[in-house]
């Protein structure tokens, strides 16, 4: 199969500077769907559907190209999901519920290829174990880095590596929106081995 252009489906920052990392040129635009869970739908699976609907939405208005769409989805030990948090009040909460327990990463990443409709999905999962915070050390790091816009209240390229005692799970890079070893994995067998591409990274 010859190599057809990349869309990323997402606006994300993060995203992009991931996607970046593999030296394929790419475009991005943002889908719009309803990210809200369905009643009694698991964190794996939803992070899986969101992802699919991401790349499905932008189908029609982007033919011959290979669509990504990732989502993540966080959940503490007892099922709870950490969403984005927003605003300082949020993300302290979420990180006070997070001190001390293990909380669960669920990256869905799915991949269409509009020429046939073929579509790739998985998910990626990674454990983030948090330090047992004080609660001047929650303020103190939410103050300074500000993540309300990152899924668990933190951002794990910058302080956020301050918070835990342990990380677990085979990319890190999943942790931050993008799995990027399952991604080349896909791309690979459709015919996008970045390895092989004779062009720089363009990502726009």
């Amino acid at each position: 199969m010859t190599s057809s252009g990349l869309l990323l489906a997402s606006s994300s920052p993060y995203r992009k500077r991931l996607l970046e990392q593999l030296g394929l040129p790419f475009e991005t635009a943002s889908p719009n769907i309803d990210e809200s869970p369905l009643q009694g739908e698991l964190p794996d699976a939803l992070a899986v559907r969101l992802a699919t609907q991401k790349a499905q939405a932008l189908a029609p208005e982007h033919p011959g190209k290979l669509i990504i769409g990732s989502d993540q989805v966080a959940a503490l030990p007892n099922g709870t999901l950490l969403s984005k948090p927003g605003s300082y009040e949020q993300a302290l909460e979420q990180l006070s519920q997070s001190s001390g327990k293990s909380v669960h990463f669920l990256t869905g990443l799915a991949v269409l290829d509009t020429r046939t409709g073929a579509l790739e999905h998985c998910c990626e999962t990674f454990i983030a174990h948090f330090r047992d915070l004080t609660s001047e050390e929650i303020s103190n790091y939410l103050r300074r880095e500000q993540p309300y816009d990152c899924a668990g209240s933190f951002k794990m390229e910058g302080l956020g590596i301050t918070l835990f005692k342990g990380l677990e799970g085979r990319d890190p890079n999943s942790l931050i929106g993008l799995p990027l070893i399952a991604l080349n994995e896909i791309l690979i067998r459709l015919g996008n081995n970045p390895l092989l591409h004779p062009e720089p990274s363009s990502g726009v």
